[in-house]
């Protein structure tokens, strides 16, 4: 019984036994394909010379208080600089989509309380009492501190559709958003500690 994968073509029934293995490999190899170039297109899109507009940002505490929406300039880098500015791994997280290996960042099993930040510009992210153990080795929390410091769109990479969440003021990578989360949002953002910076409450 052949079932079809998301997003990948079912072998047909009355091809012989060789041909089905040709034919598996060919679907397997377009497939692979087919994530390679998304991802490609997400760390691209990220790439792409953004207009310095100005934007809302919602600035907070260590304690993880609103100090109140205020209007900053887009950060706008050239890769060169971003390469100049952060170390190697958040780099290639922010800037180009990568994902660091689970149970390597330094956040993952962070209990310390304060606040979350965009490691390329201190845009405050997430509040440590919305963090939890999710048990996949990257730092997850409930819900973001603010909706207007990030943003959220669709990633077809990986032969599966997921949200994935950028830093509002410089389009850096952060991570995803799951829907398996824990109450009261059900929501698990799955993030790399590589895309952040921690300010501990004082």
């Amino acid at each position: 019984m052949n079932k079809n994968i998301r997003g990948v073509q079912s072998i047909p029934n009355n091809l012989p036994n060789n041909h089905r293995r040709n034919f598996f490999k060919y679907v397997v190899a377009s497939a692979i394909l087919q994530s390679a170039i998304t991802k490609q297109s997400i760390a691209d899109t990220l790439s792409l010379p953004k207009t310095g507009k100005d934007l809302p940002i919602e600035n907070f505490n260590a304690s993880g208080k609103s100090l109140g929406i205020v209007t900053v300039p887009r950060i706008v880098k050239t890769d060169n600089e971003w390469r100049t500015q952060l170390p190697a791994e958040s780099f290639e997280v922010t800037r180009h989509a990568g994902t660091e290996a689970p149970f390597t960042g330094k956040y993952w099993n962070n209990h310390a309380t304060g606040i979350y930040k965009c490691i390329c510009c201190e845009t405050a992210l997430f509040d440590s009492r919305t963090k939890f153990e999710s048990g996949t080795g990257w730092p997850s929390f409930w819900q973001c501190i603010s909706k207007l410091n990030v943003v959220e769109t669709v990633d077809k990479s990986l032969f599966m559709e997921r949200i994935a969440v950028s830093c509002h003021r410089c389009d850096a990578h952060l991570g995803h958003v799951f829907d398996d989360g824990p109450k009261p949002t059900g929501l698990r953002y799955c993030m790399n500690s590589a895309a952040l910076s921690f300010q501990p409450q004082s």
